[in-house]
């Protein structure tokens, strides 16, 4: 790739998500999906047809050792994130992968030192961190303009109840807290600015024993206090709350605005009961875009391109993940390990 060229992308199967990108980048002056892999030729072919893409490849394998393919994204399975990421990484590719990056803050460790050793660049997918309004909380928080972050109270639901569906496999890495819920503690992990220390935790859960809602106290070293929630047997909700000891901030937190509905943002400045909320005038945009034209940014001009989750706070949002469900197994709180 050089610094006019398109980036061009390979991308490592070709499930739902796999399509939402495609379409999502196809407009792209940046970036291009150059070729798709599947374990299957004939579906492979079949999702390079539909999607428009120049080549089809039946092995993960042959898409890494593709010399014309710049860099890999990865929204296969959650528990094949660690596996192919490393692969890609010992190949020479650098690797947008898909939350939550791996089944644990362990996998999560392994890749970023695979990516390390092997010199390339591996991120983590957020496409809402990639969105103006993110921009503006970012700046927001950054000037100080609600004071000092005391709480956030961060949920994320949403329907699922077909059994053939992998975000309800314990054996791919289903159930609502890694999904949905990697999301809601993303959130947390950026406006806090730290991971938690502690945090305790519940869970209902399936017959096969994946989560279908979790729900979670996060404290900090700081004092600051956060509530998550995450569930799979709601309707749609996706909302956050950053109180600060001058103000609050409210957002949906949207991916790919308006396609849930428009994005919402909201900031109440001082902390008096009678100061209103000022609706802040957002764009709209198609997250997978903007992420992976910064992800394009980020390998041609360096990290200050990159608008998503840093390597330490993908294994902090991996960290407190496990401590989750370490306590919703538990029924006591359990410490976010290092």
């Amino acid at each position: 790739m050089t610094g006019s060229s398109r980036l061009r992308i390979g991308v490592l199967g070709a499930a739902n998500i796999a399509r939402m990108f495609c379409t999502s980048v196809a407009a792209s002056k940046e970036v291009v999906v150059s070729a798709v892999a599947s374990r299957s030729q004939d579906t492979a072919e079949a999702f390079a047809r539909e999607q428009r893409i120049p080549r089809a490849l039946g092995s993960y394998e042959a898409l890494l050792t593709d010399p014309d393919i710049d860099a890999i994204y990865i929204p296969l399975p959650n528990s094949m994130h660690a596996e192919w990421a490393i692969r890609a990484a010992e190949a020479g590719k650098p690797v947008l992968c898909e939350k939550p990056i791996a089944m644990s803050a362990a996998e999560a460790k392994s890749m970023f030192e695979a990516a390390r050793r092997h010199k390339v660049i591996l991120r983590e997918g957020y496409p809402y961190m990639a969105q103006p309004h993110m921009a503006t909380v970012r700046k927001w928080l950054a000037e100080g303009a609600i004071g000092k972050v005391r709480l956030i109270r961060s949920s994320f639901g949403v329907y699922f109840d077909d059994p053939s569906n992998i975000r309800l496999s314990a054996t791919l890495g289903g159930g609502a807290l890694l999904d949905a819920g990697s999301y809601a503690v993303s959130l947390v992990r950026l406006a806090a600015g730290a991971r938690p220390t502690k945090v305790e935790a519940t869970s209902d859960r399936a017959a096969n024993g994946v989560d279908l809602t979790t729900v979670a106290t996060l404290s900090f070293a700081s004092g600051l206090l956060a509530q998550i929630s995450c569930t799979f047997a709601t309707g749609y909700h996706r909302h956050a709350l950053i109180a600060g000891d001058n103000g609050v901030i409210e957002t949906n937190y949207l991916n790919h605005p308006p396609m849930s509905g428009p994005a919402v943002l909201h900031i109440k400045r001082g902390r008096a009961n009678t100061a209103a909320f000022e609706p802040t005038p957002v764009p709209d945009g198609n997250g997978f875009l903007l992420q992976t034209q910064s992800f394009a940014r980020l390998l041609r001009e360096g990290e200050a391109h990159w608008t998503g989750a840093t390597p330490q706070e993908s294994i902090d949002i991996m960290a407190t993940l496990d401590a989750i469900r370490k306590s919703a197994a538990s029924g006591h709180a359990e410490a976010v390990e290092g």
